[in-house]
């Protein structure tokens, strides 16, 4: 039985409020129920009179942590006072500093990597800072054992430089945010929870992928979280808090599952040693901006979607040169389809969705003409009183639905276009259940994908052959 998880608060800067903090963190816990540990990034002491008193009363053990409290080293010189030294030792009753950098393991087995203070402009470093040789001493004996498969949580006062690409955009400027060797450390250490300070803002991004999509084994997706300043004026977030299992406890199928709102890595390289790298077949080359990957609980052993790799709503959101190569993808699968007496359709639903996805689903040309194909569409619709518009094949859908209108399209192998501008309660497998219907595909009971289960190499062995046969239309490997 897969054991209870642990309640984990994490929080920013407190930059000496620590009296604000546990006031914060007791209100939560009578409201919620006790925590285990809560974890601080960036700078956790002050320089005012003010909180080197509020300090003292920790210290002196007049006043007592109301949990279990794991703080990072300095982040500054002025800082380095509270530290006894660089190495990790209890501070004052249930307030522990981590260190200079290390690993911390729980007794539940919750693996914690982490980072303290700034990285080092020069050498020697000072106490508050850290060097590429700490990155390596931290890094190095993890990725030896084989069987490593990622931290539970990383810690960091520093941002990773570019952790913000393929995501949602930060508020802050990001011309002099993060370092490289923070990026490094993350998409080697794949952690399932990233925190960080320093930058004094809230940015929550997107969960991202540790692995290539039709390539390399599901991993565990990491979600990297920026907390701001404890008690800031303009009210960002400063605490946040989360369920945790250790990684090693859990069942490996749960632990690699994907959140629809995954994107790509945003550490991976395109280059390297100044080449281009074989593009993976799941991904275009250096400079694509889609790929193609097998649908999840697919209609069809040949059901696949087209994403794009930034982070896009929907078809309308997207930028000009990745509908560009949307097009050519569109195009190339056609022609595949085609080639093996199939028709090509393709629909997208943005509603509910947190990233596009164009579901494209091939079709017999002998059990199904496209006019079979538009009626059956219709003909559902109408029983569930939705109006589908027919668009003719050349109109752009964002002359129809503006950026932000929630919709749902299918396009047909003729590239004209069935459109429904969703009002409220659109039934999220209505695509499915038309093309499982026995009006085409006759798979009724694979309507709703949950249904559509198969093996890890099952799975894989799909993408294999998918792969094999896409490959003489893959125009990205001619790049």
């Amino acid at each position: 039985m897969e054991e209870k998880p642990l309640r984990v608060l994490a929080c920013g800067d407190v930059e000496g409020r620590i009296n604000a903090l546990f006031n914060r963190v007791n209100a939560i816990q009578k409201k919620s129920g006790q925590f285990d540990l809560l974890l601080c990034v960036g700078e956790f002491f002050g320089n005012s009179p003010e909180a080197e008193a509020e300090w003292e009363a920790y210290k002196s053990g007049a006043k007592k942590a109301p949990i279990h409290t794991y703080i990072l080293g300095a982040a500054s010189q002025e800082t380095v006072k509270y530290f006894p030294n660089s190495d990790g030792c209890e501070l004052a009753e249930n307030i522990t500093c981590l260190g200079r950098r290390g690993i911390f393991t729980g007794a539940s087995g919750l693996q914690i990597a982490y980072v303290s203070g700034r990285e080092a402009q020069h050498e020697p470093a000072p106490s508050h800072c850290f060097t590429s040789k700490d990155i390596t001493a931290l890094a190095a004996p993890l990725l030896s054992n084989s069987k490593f498969r990622g931290v539970d949580v990383l810690l960091t006062s520093q941002w990773p430089r570019g952790v913000w690409q393929y995501g949602n955009s930060p508020e802050t400027d990001t011309k002099f945010c993060g370092v490289s060797s923070i990026a490094d450390l993350a998409d080697k250490l794949k952690p399932r929870y990233h925190f960080a300070g320093l930058e004094a803002v809230h940015y929550e991004r997107l969960p991202y992928r540790n692995h290539v999509v039709l390539q390399e084994n599901a991993q565990h997706v990491s979600r990297f979280i920026a907390l701001a300043t404890v008690n800031n004026p303009a009210k960002k977030k400063y605490l946040y808090a989360f369920n945790i299992v250790p990684m090693k406890s859990m069942d490996p199928a749960e632990l690699v599952k994907q959140p629809q709102d995954v994107t790509e890595n945003p550490y991976r390289k395109p280059m390297k040693d100044g080449k281009k790298e074989k593009p993976p077949p799941s991904m275009t080359g250096a400079e694509v901006c889609c790929y193609m990957a097998l649908a999840k609980g697919s209609l069809t052993p040949d059901h696949v979607l087209l994403l794009p790799i930034g982070h896009y709503q929907s078809v309308v959101d997207l930028a000009s040169e990745v509908v560009e190569e949307m097009e050519k993808y569109k195009s190339a699968i056609k022609k595949f389809c085609k080639s093996r007496g199939q028709r090509c359709i393709m629909f997208e639903r943005n509603y509910r969705s947190q990233h596009l996805q164009l579901q494209v689903v091939p079709v017999s040309m002998e059990k199904c003409s496209t006019e079979d194909i538009k009626e059956a569409f219709m003909t559902q619709a109408e029983e569930q009183q939705m109006e589908l518009m027919e668009i003719p094949a050349h109109t752009d859908l964002k002359q129809i639905a503006p950026p932000g209108t929630p919709y749902f399209y299918v396009e047909l192998d003729t590239g004209e276009k069935l459109f429904y501008r969703i009002k409220k309660n659109f039934p999220l497998q209505f695509g499915r259940e038309v093309l499982a219907s026995e009006a085409l595909l006759n798979i009724p009971m694979r309507a709703d994908w949950r249904e559509c289960k198969c093996t890890k190499e099952e799975e894989e062995d799909q993408a294999k052959q998918m792969r094999s046969d896409f490959e003489p239309f893959d125009f990205a490997l001619d790049d």
